[in-house]
């Protein structure tokens, strides 16, 4: 068996440290335990990304806002299904996770680093998300609304941060948030601030794979 290998670690604002590791092409990224993420699993990211775009339709100027850059799957298939007057942002407020995709992670994010559509920057997503005038806000942050590696994240996922998300759409505007698990709780706090609210299961791969949750919560 190839053995992972260490090639980073970083402190995660707010507690915790993530670890990039490398076995063979592909990727992971551990919190303690818990692998947030990998390069062979990205069929729920990309889906994000894509129903996200099909429900703002192909509307001119999208502006889009990603929060977690990740290892770039939403990034990439954001890129793919928007025209090339679209604007993408993309919050990451862990440095190293930026450095780690224009390091060893290169080839896994191609070229969409240096999309002119694409603007990559490090800060909280939830200060991203106050400038407003968005079509569409992806939240992927964390493991969901039952985040594990920043108490902060909540933020996001209460009813006063569902408020300001909504209240920085544009009509129509699709606010999409990705889960590791269900949560009736927050489907109904998406209800209660305004949204029409639809719930996928989307699998880690393409051929299955573990299920995860999109929530895709529609400003009328």
């Amino acid at each position: 068996m190839i053995p992972r290998v260490l090639l980073g670690t970083a402190q995660v604002p707010g507690g915790g440290e993530l670890r990039l590791l490398q076995r063979g092409a592909e990727f992971s990224i551990m919190l303690g335990a818990n692998e947030l993420m990998n390069s062979r699993l990205s069929g729920s990211e990309e889906a994000l990304a894509e129903q996200a775009c099909d429900r703002i339709g192909g509307r001119p100027g999208v502006r889009m806002l990603i929060g977690g850059l990740g290892m770039g799957f939403t990034l990439r298939a954001a890129l793919a299904r928007l025209g090339p007057d679209a604007a993408v942002a993309v919050a990451e407020i862990v440095p190293a996770v930026i450095e780690w995709a224009r390091g060893p992670m290169a080839t896994l994010h191609d070229d969409s680093l240096t999309d002119p559509r694409t603007r990559i920057f490090e800060g909280d997503v939830a200060a991203a998300i106050a400038e407003g005038d968005w079509d569409a806000i992806l939240l992927d942050v964390d493991n969901g609304p039952d985040g594990i590696s920043r108490p902060g994240n909540d933020r996001l996922y209460g009813a006063r941060g569902l408020s300001l998300a909504r209240a920085a759409l544009r009509p129509g505007g699709v606010l999409a948030v990705w889960s590791s698990a269900p949560s009736k709780p927050f489907a109904t706090r998406l209800s209660e601030a305004g949204f029409a609210v639809d719930e996928v299961i989307a699998r880690a791969t393409r051929k299955g794979g573990a299920r995860h949750t999109i929530w895709f919560a529609t400003k009328p």
